[in-house]
């Protein structure tokens, strides 16, 4: 068959910090130490960019101390063709294997890759995963909390049910890192590398309204039928230079970005964080500016060594956020930084979200009409704002 694997949906591998695990029963047992996810099912939707014949997934156990066992994995059409719900369409269920074989253990570290299912999927389909963990896993578990998208957690083995029996909802995503199609020979991945920003934070819950998630729907019409996904490598609180909530971008840039299937582009929107954490003194964030740039200038020679092209886009404001200093020492850095952006010269075209979506009369501010409600994230109109920002013609072939 021609074609290739092409990513069509993707969540950055994460560490589930102790908040974010799954709610008693499912975390431990009840007991210190036990088993995460033991004889318990999980049910979660996925919003595929691209669309293609054949389906298969990846696993991810990037974080954990100890081997994942999943028992049973399947996939299935959502009640309704809707994220986030728990039940699925009657008959629509196909079970995974991993060389064969129902059960896969992936070890500590590792990924595992799912046989290929024949399952004809459209672009922008929602796809149900449900996995039966008889066993559960010991130790750290790996994930995404930013979901923004809500799983359900249900006692036994419910892997093949229509309606989950005594199902608990929660608003992450356990396990799963990708999806991928085998897509035909003229559709690419676009990479995101990015922080909260690109993760969604502001979007809303089970809409799939994120920028990444507007950009796939604008561009599904305008490439005169040229497949398009999107890869969203995003992990809230992310910082380019430096690990903080997961590794820095320079750190998962092998891993998230290089290593992702069908990749041919890559939009690198992230540097905020690196702003913010850093002490808001005009040396301290001329610094921080500096390093950022070297850290840019390292992942565009890195893609481009990789064979993508990669495009920069500038950072948003954060006036009235707790990044906004009296001072204004950050947002002269954050200026420094995006001016470089856009007239450095390094990556291959600039995507201006910073005029896209600051407030005309008070540019270190977002738009009131845009603004999530803390001065830094964005609302659903925001992420439209971003989405519409990027230009087609980045991606013709």
């Amino acid at each position: 068959m021609s074609g290739h694997w092409v990513d069509t949906w993707t969540a950055t591998p994460q560490r589930i910090e102790p908040g974010d695990l799954p709610p008693p029963p499912y975390a431990g047992g009840g007991s210190p130490g036990g088993p995460v996810l033991a004889d318990a099912t999980l049910r979660q939707t996925i919003r595929i960019s691209a669309g293609g014949p054949r389906l298969r997934l990846r696993l991810s156990n990037a974080f954990g101390t100890a081997p994942l066992p999943v028992t049973r994995l399947a996939v299935a059409r959502p009640a309704g063709g809707r994220a986030g719900v728990s039940a699925i369409e009657p008959g629509t269920s196909r079970p995974l294997t991993f060389s064969g074989h129902a059960h896969v253990v992936v070890p500590p570290g590792a990924q595992a890759v799912s046989d290929p299912l024949d399952m004809p999927l459209a672009a922008g389909s929602i796809v149900t995963v449900t996995a039966y963990l008889a066993d559960g896993q010991h130790a750290a578990v790996t994930g995404h909390p930013g979901s923004r998208t809500t799983s359900h957690l249900a006692p036994g083995d419910q892997c093949e049910a229509v309606e989950l029996a005594g199902a608990t909802p929660v608003d992450h995503w356990y396990l799963l890192s990708a999806a991928e199609v085998h897509a035909d020979p003229g559709t690419y991945a676009l990479v995101l590398l990015g922080d909260s920003l690109t993760d969604g934070r502001g979007s809303t819950t089970n809409g799939n309204d994120r920028w990444p998630d507007r950009l796939a729907d604008r561009l599904g019409g305008l490439l005169d039928g040229a497949g398009l996904a999107i890869a969203n490598q995003a992990t809230g609180g992310n910082r380019v230079l430096a690990d903080g909530l997961g590794p820095s971008a320079l750190a998962r840039l092998d891993r998230d970005v290089l290593a992702r299937s069908g990749a041919r582009w890559l939009i690198v929107f992230e540097g905020v964080n690196d702003l913010g954490v850093a002490e808001p003194s005009p040396a301290a964030q001329k610094r921080t500016a500096g390093e950022l740039v070297a850290g840019y200038e390292q992942i565009v020679t890195r893609a481009h060594a990789a064979g993508l092209t990669v495009y920069g886009a500038t950072l948003t404001p954060f006036g009235g956020h707790d990044y906004d200093d009296p001072g204004g020492c950050r947002e002269a850095a954050r200026q420094e930084v995006n001016d470089w952006i856009r007239t450095g010269g390094r990556f291959d075209a600039v995507i201006d979200f910073d005029r896209a979506v600051r407030d005309p009369a008070e540019p270190r501010r977002l738009r009131a009409a845009f603004d999530g409600g803390d001065g830094l994230h964005l609302n659903a109109a925001g992420y439209q704002a971003l989405a519409e920002a990027v230009p087609a013609g980045l991606f013709a072939r």
